[in-house]
């Protein structure tokens, strides 16, 4: 499992870390059963404190997605494709809905967030 953490950006540490490893579950990279590196071995290997990749880890145990066990390790959880799906509608939702609050923050109009939707789309 590869995790690049981008220090430069504002996404905290750990979500860079959930995000990439849901990334990698959604995606089939990662399997059922599939042995997580132990926190120590990972942030040893970001060179970034135990407690982020704690942090990281027990956000996905909460959404369900690794299981910790203690002494032993953690691993992949059981995958529902319909339960993905509907996370990754959840993640979106929750992305956009932080876009909205600082367009409106910004002074923006419906019509100016849907003209720059519109652009991003098209550039895809």
């Amino acid at each position: 499992m590869n995790i690049i953490i981008n220090t430069q950006g504002m996404v905290p540490i750990y979500e860079q870390i959930v995000d990439q490893i849901k990334k990698s579950i959604y995606n089939e990279e990662l399997k059922e059963k599939d042995k997580l590196p132990s926190v120590r071995s990972l942030s040893n290997t970001l060179r970034i404190s135990a407690l982020t990749v704690n942090k990281a880890y027990d956000a996905l145990e909460q959404e369900g997605l690794i299981i910790t066990v203690h002494g032993k390790g953690s691993y992949i959880a059981p995958v529902d494709r319909n339960v993905v799906h509907e996370q990754q509608v959840k993640d979106i939702e929750k992305e956009l809905s932080g876009i909205m609050k600082k367009a409106r923050r910004s002074g923006l109009s419906n019509e100016d967030v849907l003209d720059i939707m519109k652009m991003i789309m098209e550039e895809s």
